[in-house]
């Protein structure tokens, strides 16, 4: 199907289901995501994740090579759809580096800024390329500039030290995108790989340069030649050719030279003044008109290695109107122009004589270069026919990503679980970011990791995503919604659809999560879990166990004489958490004999419940501690996709009385490494308490089983098999 038929479709589907309003509504979001941030870089979408950052090193006082290097090349991965931001180098923040994938320094002198930004960037797995368009890198290439002598002590030295600047964050990076072969052969001396992407001219040249055929007009009495390059006097390049020019313009009465830029009319010319036209500079988008208005279009360079390196805009902006284009045989000129085809190309001052003269005799001539440059460029020389090896290159040094949707950053089991992978997928070499719901947090840092957290807002989402994982029903909506994902897992923790009782819509909404509109691989971490997927709802889940960070926890065995603490775990407005039943077992215990702590991180105890010690919402990190001060932990859960409690306590050399559910029989063994009781059966549950405090013989049975269970779950030993979940 076709793209035109493809949208059509979309759309007549979007007015049958949601009306003009939401057909209207996302319409705007296409164009949002797909022309404005691309249109209007410093908008307020600079917080939208998208694929690549430019960050530009020129001053808006030489807007050219920014326009050639930054707008246009955004416009080229634009059309090939890649997503980007531009900002100016001297207002990058660190925080920019958490909204894209890959990094590109257009011509930016290395500041500490950018030394920091770079090394966050590297340490987060992303990519970090150059880009420079002149060899404005190293002073051996710039100590050969004539103009540069010119220059007091003290403007030299300002420039020499941001040429060697520009050097030092060249050096920081992976790799460099440039102009021509000559730049491309230099600059392989400073970093592993080069990409050519030659300047092209941009959408809104092309129309303007459209615009200019239109409005063109011959002089019947003048052959107008051009000359856009500002001052003749102080200009090397033109006075190469200012021989040929005095020997044209004597032997031809009716040949005009029209320059833009302050004139200081060289003393050859001089008796030329009533045919030399000045032109005051301009901006950009007025050039093209005045190219329209000249027949032959110069273009010198002298032969050096800095000239060598500069591109060929000059001949692409006069094709474009149809002025055919005489250039010094010269690097970029003399690669990129067919000579007698596309352009005419010299070595030397009779070269130009002949040239000059071979065209203002011969308007066929002048309309048949013409012809044939504006048919190359028009194809080959502009943005939107011109990107596609752009974007490959780029995807090759775009760093394969994953984003984790997650409910919330507060800490719980399954979160913990989601952030393990992360970080192993991190330290595999992955970019990671975690997707919330709360932008008030910006970063995850914890153990050493640092990952960037960003909205799951798809207004706030344009940038390509390889691999994205839904942690819960509630996000697994997200894998249907946002269209710019290359994969879609979704990581099963639990049967939600239980979490709620009966009558909660929620129970169907969390049911649905488990039929999603797009393929998604399922993935889980018990196989409880993995049986219900397949038996109940047809998927297919990949396996890998949760582990346990043993070096957290250190174990002891518990003497079990005097008062015994007991450790209930849960929160008790959960119903499945069942905790309810943890204190009427507890109530059946001798107070004298027993003490009861009890930990909740969001709820708060109910007023009937027996409790010597509350503890509320202790850190994740400090949880150990409580379970190394207890003696044997009573966890009465019913519904666990994997619970985390008994094995935690084991790892401490504690002991736990638990209630069987699918989330705990993969590890535990009854009277091996834990004692385990009927749900709902109270006398079973304090006889195995009260046997448990007085046969030793089991006690050191139930340590060492604990112990060796604990090690068998360290995550370590199963960081193989998380990964492998992830896999293409």
């Amino acid at each position: 199907m076709s793209l035109v038929k493809t949208i059509a479709s979309k759309s007549a589907r979007i007015l049958r289901e949601e009306g003009v309003g939401g057909f209207a509504r996302k319409g705007k979001n296409y164009l949002y995501h797909h022309y404005y941030q691309w249109k209007h870089p410093m908008a307020e979408q600079e917080h939208v994740f998208s694929d690549v950052l430019f960050i530009n090193g020129c001053d808006e006082s030489v807007p050219h090579p920014a326009r050639y290097r930054v707008t246009h090349q955004r416009e080229q991965l634009a059309a090939n759809h890649i997503s980007s931001g531009e900002v100016y180098y001297a207002n990058l923040t660190l925080d920019q580096v958490r909204f894209y994938r890959t990094f590109i320094f257009f011509r930016c002198p290395y500041t500490d800024m950018i030394g920091e930004f770079v090394k966050l960037a590297k340490r987060l797995n992303k990519k970090v390329l150059f880009d420079v368009d002149d060899l404005v890198i190293d002073t051996k290439y710039t100590d050969t500039i004539k103009y540069l002598d010119s220059m007091s002590k003290d403007e030299r030295a300002l420039y020499d030290d941001g040429v060697r600047r520009m050097g030092k964050t060249l050096s920081l990076c992976d790799a460099a995108v440039t102009t021509t072969e000559r730049l491309a052969e230099e600059l392989g001396h400073y970093v592993p790989e080069v990409f050519i992407n030659r300047n092209t001219a941009s959408e809104e040249m092309w129309a303007l340069s459209n615009e200019a055929l239109k409005n063109k007009q011959d002089d019947p009495e003048h052959v107008r030649i051009g000359y856009f390059s500002g001052s003749l006097t102080h200009n090397d390049d033109f006075l190469l050719i200012l021989p040929a020019i005095e020997k044209v313009m004597s032997k031809y009465g009716n040949v005009q030279l029209h320059v833009v830029g302050e004139l200081d009319l060289p003393k050859e010319l001089q008796r030329f003044a009533d045919r030399v036209v000045s032109h005051p500079f301009m901006d950009w988008r007025k050039l093209p008109g005045l190219i329209a208005e000249v027949d032959i279009n110069l273009a010198p360079l002298e032969q050096s290695i800095f000239n060598e390196a500069k591109s060929e805009n000059k001949w692409v902006e006069s094709a474009l109107v149809k002025v055919p284009t005489v250039a010094s045989n010269v690097g970029a000129f003399a690669r990129m122009i067919e000579h007698g085809e596309t352009g005419l190309l010299c070595d030397t001052a009779k070269d130009w004589e002949e040239a000059l003269s071979l065209l203002v005799e011969n308007p066929k001539e002048r309309r048949r270069l013409a012809q044939n440059a504006h048919r190359f460029c028009s194809k080959h020389c502009v943005t939107v026919y011109t990107g596609r090896p752009l974007a490959q290159f780029l995807k090759k040094y775009t760093t394969p990503n994953v984003a984790f949707v997650l409910p919330s950053m507060k800490i719980s089991g399954g979160i913990l679980v989601a952030i393990r992978h992360a970080c192993y997928l991190q330290d595999a070499g992955y970019d990671v970011m975690l997707l919330n719901v709360d932008t008030s947090v910006d970063w995850y840092m914890e153990g050493g990791y640092q990952m960037p957290v960003l909205s799951q807002d798809l207004r706030r989402l344009s940038g390509r995503i390889d691999k994205a994982v839904a942690t819960m029903w509630t996000t697994e909506a997200f894998l249907e919604a946002y269209c710019n994902i290359e994969q879609r897992f979704y990581l099963v923790q639990n049967f939600e659809t239980d979490f709620y009782e009966p009558g909660v819509a929620l129970r169907v909404f969390a049911n649905m999560s488990y039929f999603p509109k797009v393929p998604v691989q399922f993935l889980t971490i018990s196989n409880w879990c993995r049986e219900w997927l397949d038996e109940e709802f047809g998927q297919k889940a990949r396996y890998a166990p949760n582990g346990l960070e043993t070096s957290r926890f250190s174990a002891h065995r518990r003497a079990m004489s005097g008062k015994i603490r007991i450790l209930i775990e849960g929160d008790c407005a959960v119903e499945y958490k069942n905790v309810d039943e943890s204190f009427r077992i507890v109530d059946r215990l001798d107070p004298d004999r027993f003490e009861i702590w009890y930990m909740s991180y969001n709820a708060q105890p109910k007023e009937t419940y027996r409790i010597d010690r509350f503890l509320h919402q202790i850190p994740y990190e400090k949880v150990h501690e409580i379970y190394q001060q207890c003696d044997i932990l009573l966890k009465t859960s019913y519904l666990e996709s994997f619970s985390y409690p008994p094995l935690e306590m084991m790892a401490t050399g504690g002991y736990a009385v638990v209630v069987p559910n699918g989330g705990n029989k993969e590890y535990l063994k009854d009277r091996e490494n834990c004692l385990l009781y009927p749900l709902g059966e109270i006398d079973k549950a304090v006889e195995a308490i009260e046997t448990l405090c007085s046969d030793e013989e089991l006690q050191k049975r139930l340590y060492e089983g604990g112990l060796n269970t604990a090690k068998s779950r360290d995550w370590e030993a199963i960081r193989g098999q998380i990964l492998r979940l992830y896999e293409s």
